[in-house]
């Protein structure tokens, strides 16, 4: 019976015998593995950069502003312009179920001064569950606004990276004290900086948020400008929308199907769209890479058929002696895998070292950093077998089927 160690043995032999050969087979292999599983790397990396971006404005949440009403309800014309005071969020947060946070944004230009230096800056009043719903997340040593600086209307500030660096430079912003309007505030946080590729006011970076009963408290502000909210879970929001319209639509008397009264901005639409797509961007990729290695594939297969004819007298010694076919087959199948197997693993150490040096050359914002992930490994090795098998069955089949007379006289 034919074993892996002679396989192995007679690889060896004609490894040394036909060095170009062996040499341009592998690297057929070597180059359609480093294709497949380097795109599909790429596409993982490209897709968890546009996930990342994305999600600098928020996770998963709508953004919602009153507006005018479109339709009459109850008696009540069109045009109505909807205000939404805080006591209608109170109330619609016990209200509706399957709500998991929502905070209201007050917002408004103030001016910001720090030793010499004056500035116009945007200045948010949100709740605390606003930098989580928001990704608002503190540099070390710093915290977002909290359910006591609301109850205690603290006169502390949460700034964005850029306009921390605008005020303070390199020094350090937590603890120091700006004035808002004339106002004294304490810097209790900073933003880690992040990738943001949209927002409805400005980009993050550049921003200030305060708690939204201090912001009452010193602009006299009644209504709110916007109220962000999130679903329990990014599947139920569909649903959690039509329930907080209805909520809103209860309570300041408008058509809960108006969607002018309460324009809302559904960003959970965005990462579908993003999955469905970058999942046909991965197949087509994946495609191209096997389309590579099929290409590699028929390579190692023409090889296997000269290889196959070079030794048909052998064939013909060793099935004389009681080789059965399946043995010859298996003999061929064994080392065509074996060459495929080497080009895999020689194409994986490749495409990971590519994965190790990539970050370092700064282009991970734009197109984020490849990643040969668990499923681009099992994806790549699930080609490599069927390319090898392919490869490998009809020319085993063929040296299987000879003649052992006749091909002893070739």
């Amino acid at each position: 019976m034919i074993t892996l160690k002679d396989v192995f043995k007679q690889l060896i032999r004609d490894v040394r015998n036909e060095k170009l050969r062996t040499f341009l087979t592998v690297f057929g292999i070597v180059w359609g593995t480093v294709a497949i599983s380097l795109m599909l790397a790429f596409g993982t990396g490209l897709h968890r950069q546009i996930i990342k971006s994305t999600a600098g404005l928020g996770d998963r949440i709508v953004i919602v502003w009153p507006g005018l009403t479109s339709i009459p309800f109850e008696g009540l014309g069109k045009g109505r312009r909807i205000r939404i005071t805080e006591d209608d969020i109170v109330s619609v947060r016990s209200d509706v179920a399957g709500l998991k946070a929502i905070s209201s944004e007050y917002s408004t230009n103030m001016k910001v001064d720090y030793g010499t230096k004056t500035m116009s800056v945007d200045v948010s009043g949100v709740s605390p569950e606003f930098g989580s719903m928001r990704n608002l997340i503190p540099q070390s040593g710093g915290r977002f606004i909290n359910p006591i600086d609301m109850d205690k209307q603290r006169r502390v500030a949460f700034l964005g990276e850029k306009l921390t660096r605008d005020i303070f430079g390199e020094s350090q912003a937590v603890g120091k004290t700006v004035l808002i309007n004339q106002s004294p505030f304490l810097v209790i946080g900073t933003l880690v900086k992040k990738d943001q590729d949209s927002s409805y006011s400005g980009p993050d970076a550049g921003k200030m948020w305060i708690p939204s009963t201090t912001y009452r408290a010193l602009t006299g502000e009644k209504y709110v400008n916007n109220f962000v909210f999130q679903a329990d879970a990014a599947t139920n929001t569909k649903r959690i929308i039509e329930r907080t319209r209805a909520a809103f639509g209860k309570r300041l008397r408008f058509d809960a199907k108006d969607k002018e009264a309460l324009s809302m901005w559904d960003t959970t639409e965005q990462f579908v769209f993003l999955d469905i797509f970058m999942l046909a961007f991965n197949s087509f990729l994946g495609i191209i890479g096997v389309l590579t290695l099929v290409v590699g594939g028929i390579g190692v297969s023409n090889i296997m058929n000269v290889v196959v004819e070079e030794r048909t007298r052998e064939i013909g010694i060793k099935m004389a002696l009681g080789a059965k076919q399946r043995w010859i087959l298996t003999q061929f199948l064994l080392e065509t895998l074996l060459v495929t197997f080497l080009g895999g693993v020689i194409g994986f150490g490749i495409s990971i070292a590519v994965c190790a040096v990539f970050p370092k050359l700064g282009f991970t914002e734009y197109v984020g950093d490849p990643v040969v992930s668990p499923l681009v490994s099992v994806l790549t090795a699930v080609a490599l077998g069927i390319v090898g098998l392919i490869a490998g069955y009809f020319p085993a089949r063929d040296a299987a089927r000879l003649d052992p007379v006749v091909a002893m006289k070739l």
